[in-house]
């Protein structure tokens, strides 16, 4: 099994903000983190979510994420997400996130676990440091889906 471990932090939201993930396969570990000069915690939860599951090579072995996000988790788990397919994804926010999301779901079928923010967890703890670390990182880059949106009036 494949187990990755994600989280998102933004300062101010919005704001300057990053993600961090947490790959785990057989004795196999892979830290990933990125940092944007504008953007939500919403959208680092996701990305996290996505950058881990475009970072997988072969499709068909099981994987689990672990996310201390309730947004990110409730869509997918409580089927919100193809609700919001369903209807075009009107007046819902990270549409260009979710879009991408889509067809790595589709391919990789991901289970989803919640775990609690802040309680100990110790790959959620340090995803939430690569996390903050990247945020706070001199060379932030565009969160390109967030600011083109922003300027359209659609946050």
């Amino acid at each position: 099994m494949i187990v990755i471990y994600t989280d998102g932090a933004a300062k101010g939201n919005p704001g300057n903000g990053g993600y961090g993930v947490v790959l785990l396969y057989k004795s196999h570990r892979k830290e990933l983190a990125e940092g944007f000069r504008l953007t939500t915690n919403n959208r680092m939860e996701l990305l996290a979510v996505i950058k881990g599951l475009e970072e997988l090579k072969v499709a068909g072995i099981p994987v689990t994420i672990f996310s201390d996000s309730k947004y990110v988790v409730d869509a997918i788990e409580k089927g919100w997400l193809w609700n919001w397919q369903k209807k075009g994804f009107k007046d819902k926010k990270n549409v260009d996130l979710w879009k991408r999301y889509i067809p790595l779901h589709l391919k990789y079928k991901p289970t989803y676990r919640w775990v609690k923010g802040h309680a100990g967890n110790k790959e959620n703890e340090r995803c939430d440091q690569l996390a903050v670390a990247a945020a706070e990182a001199l060379d932030l880059q565009v969160d390109k889906g967030y600011e083109d949106l922003q300027g359209k009036g659609l946050f």
